[in-house]
């Protein structure tokens, strides 16, 4: 893990990063700043079809809805990911297995799925949003939400 005098460095990992990732990267950032908790976040996806490409209009919606700016543009995992950062959450199962071939050997993130922390559905899917619509994205921030705020409130406490 990180020193004391090292910032968290978190990535959130899903198949694209244009839907859930950016959102859990901004989630995340806000409420590890909002914990106390000194932290780089980021994000990425399994994928490369939206390399450079900004986030889904639908998931800059919600997030400007709730007060967030999705400025990121999408880029896809590697495996330096695993060397620079202390704690990779992935959306769902599949990114999760998907992170976990990818990993070199001498990988020290520690590979996590993103709902772990929430306490309505501990160790679920994020459901991609990405085929549906509006409503879709809404839930998946809720979830996202109470996700982020555990993780920072368990950061918080192991500082």
């Amino acid at each position: 893990m990180t020193s004391p005098d090292q910032p968290l460095r978190v990535l959130a990992l899903c198949l694209g990063n244009i839907c859930r990732s950016p959102l859990a990267e901004a989630l995340l950032r806000r409420e590890l700043e909002a914990a106390g908790v000194r932290a780089t976040v980021d994000s990425a996806g399994t994928g490369d079809w939206h390399v450079g490409r900004p986030a889904d209009p639908r998931s800059i919606e919600v997030a400007r809805a709730h007060g967030l700016n999705l400025n990121g543009r999408a880029r896809q995992l590697t495996p330096q990911d695993f060397k620079d950062f202390d704690v990779i959450v992935a959306m769902d199962a599949q990114n999760l297995s998907d992170a976990r071939q990818l990993a070199p050997a001498d990988a020290r993130a520690q590979l996590h799925l993103m709902r772990e922390w929430d306490s309505q559905a501990p160790g679920a899917d994020v459901p991609d949003p990405y085929y549906g619509g509006p409503d879709g994205f809404e839930t998946v921030y809720a979830m996202l939400e109470r996700s982020a705020r555990a993780f920072a409130a368990e950061r918080k406490q192991a500082q």
